[in-house]
């Protein structure tokens, strides 16, 4: 099995092409400048959403995501 690593750019700009898909150009800019004042706790946030989650569980869950959106990439 190969593994990718995608640079932190190449990230973030994925992470913004699918707030703007799914929120508008305006909602993603209000998001993006709220974000990126820093205002939230990463750890509590981290925390929260990945609550009872393992490495292998999330990769489970991003393989099964890939191949349901297959098509869209």
């Amino acid at each position: 099995m190969d593994i990718v690593v995608s640079s932190e750019q190449e990230i973030l700009q994925e992470g913004e092409a699918v707030l703007i898909k799914h929120l508008g150009p305006s909602k993603a800019a209000r998001f993006l400048s709220a974000w990126r004042q820093g205002g939230a706790d990463y750890l509590k946030i981290r925390e929260k959403l990945f609550e009872g989650e393992t490495v292998d569980s999330l990769y489970d869950k991003i393989v099964e995501f890939e191949k349901a959106n297959e098509d869209e990439v």
